[in-house]
């Protein structure tokens, strides 16, 4: 009889021959460059759902996908909000990626990326790497040239910053993530797990990529289409053409657009808009405008100082009389008599 200790010595019947298994190279690889000031949220949304469909459950092996941070200098960048975030690898070739992804944050205090990270996505670009804009990473892209010709999407929120700053683009702020051949870009927030999502169903499959959203608490994967969710409206509705009118709608409460320059800007006709408005909230874009409007004037009567004639100004009225007059229908009181009895109510 052979012993156990025999048995380990000789192999016998312990031992197989097999080779080793091959070591699988992701299917997605991404690089991040992080702006300093960056928005941590933007960020997180998008690397998680790498992390989560990287690996079977939520074990976040870098399998599926591998992704790193990338630096010039390595020293740690900090978020907008303060926390650091340690790079991983030094700039090299941008090839190695499938995807370079730019993070941005806040403007004002990081107004350029730096030569290094110039050079480096210029490379890339050359390279044929596709790039992708995440929150104000599409201003870096277009500051650098990197957007030329391509559409890109920017949050509502910065719409106006994006034309002070930047001439001959004209952003898309109506969708919550934009492809153009390669460009990719998103308005930061939960857009940026959407875009990500995209690009795990893309190279790995949508099981993985409704997985790692599922497990976040989003809802399922969203297409670019999908309208950004802005300022909070009664006017409820699922069509999405009727949605991207809202919003539109609202980045010009200032300066109300016609149905026809509307239209003309979603690419399609005023007819259409007319009748997706009256099937789906029962009422003309003009009456939906004007709503907006009157909604965001009482919204600034209740929640600032500003006067009367201001806020007429900035809800694209004529004056304040013409102001009153509107919000009287609407309301049945004038903004006047709606302030006098919040400043009673506090008295």
């Amino acid at each position: 009889m052979t012993s156990v200790a025999e048995g380990h010595r000789s192999g016998a019947g312990l031992r197989t021959n097999k080779a080793p298994a091959p070591v699988q190279r992701p299917r997605l690889t991404v690089g991040f460059i992080l702006a300093k000031r960056f928005t941590l949220c933007a960020f997180a949304n998008f690397v998680d759902v790498l992390r989560l469909a990287a690996d079977e459950g939520d074990r976040s092996r870098p399998i599926l996908c591998d992704w790193a941070i990338l630096s010039d200098t390595m020293d740690a960048v900090p978020s907008s909000s303060g926390v650091t975030v340690q790079p991983k690898e030094r700039l090299g070739d941008p090839a190695k990626f499938d995807y370079i992804v730019v993070v941005g944050g806040l403007m004002d205090e990081t107004p350029s990326l730096g030569a290094a990270y110039t050079k480096y996505l210029r490379q890339a670009a050359d390279a044929g790497v596709p790039l992708v804009g995440v929150c104000t990473g599409a201003f870096f892209l277009h500051q650098i040239g990197l957007l030329d010709g391509h559409r890109c999407c920017v949050s509502w929120f910065h719409h106006a910053d994006f034309l002070e700053q930047f001439d001959g683009l004209d952003p898309v702020a109506d969708q919550i993530f934009i492809v153009d051949g390669n460009r990719l870009t998103c308005s930061g927030g939960a857009s940026s797990a959407h875009l990500a999502a995209y690009l795990v169903e893309k190279h790995i499959g949508r099981a993985q990529a409704s997985k790692s959203l599922h497990i976040m608490i989003i809802d399922d994967l969203y297409l670019p289409e999908k309208p950004q969710p802005g300022v909070t409206l009664d006017l409820k509705t699922q069509d999405p053409l009727v949605r991207r009118a809202l919003l539109i709608m609202q980045q010009n409460i200032d300066f109300p657009l016609t149905v026809k320059e509307i239209a003309k800007r979603m690419g399609i006709g005023k007819r259409q808009i007319e009748r997706h408005f009256s099937s789906a909230l029962g009422i003309s874009p003009q009456a939906a405008f004007l709503r907006i409007r009157l909604t965001f004037a009482r919204h600034l009567v209740e929640t600032t100082d500003k006067s009367i004639a201001q806020i007429a100004v900035d809800c694209g009225f004529c004056d304040s009389s013409h102001l009153s007059r509107m919000f009287r229908r609407r309301y049945e009181n004038t903004p006047q008599e709606v302030r006098r009895t919040l400043l009673e109510g506090l008295g």
